[in-house]
């Protein structure tokens, strides 16, 4: 994994916090571009702005796609502490979003390998390479820790 991997994965990890912390499911990402640097990020706020879209993945997306001024985002990665589900992975695809690195996997509602995976089929025309299970453990215990104090 790359060091800018790593780093994006703290700052992840920091917005889904924040995400918790406000009542949403703890889940943060980041857009990297090809240097490593952080371009956009995001968390999930689909409770704080009642959207059912407003999962950290396409928070992240459309605030990259704003600052680069393009939808296309070849040559970007995604790095973000949850396995994205189904409406995400193709979120990431129509992006072009050609990497995909995340934490936890979900294997209720995960579309990168665990449950479906959406990121890597051959049948569409475009794929994502996908790196999984980095900061797995705390990606997890983030998750683990708001579901255990709502029950």
């Amino acid at each position: 994994m790359a060091g800018s991997d790593a780093q994006g994965m703290q700052r992840a990890l920091a917005l889904a916090a924040e995400a918790g912390d406000a009542g949403d499911v703890p889940v943060g990402a980041v857009v990297l571009d090809a240097a490593g640097r952080i371009v956009a990020e995001g968390r999930n706020t689909r409770e704080e702005t009642h959207d059912p879209t407003g999962h950290a993945e396409i928070v992240a997306l459309r605030r990259a796609a704003a600052s680069l001024g393009s939808w296309n985002l070849e040559g970007h990665t995604l790095v973000v502490t949850l396995e994205p589900c189904v409406m995400c992975a193709g979120a990431v695809l129509q992006a072009r979003i050609g990497r995909v690195v995340f934490g936890a996997w979900d294997d209720k509602a995960g579309a990168a390998g665990s449950m479906y995976d959406v990121l890597r089929d051959r049948r569409l025309p475009y794929r994502a390479e996908v790196v999984g299970g980095v900061d797995e453990d705390d990606a997890t215990s983030l998750l683990r820790a708001f579901f255990e104090a709502r029950r």
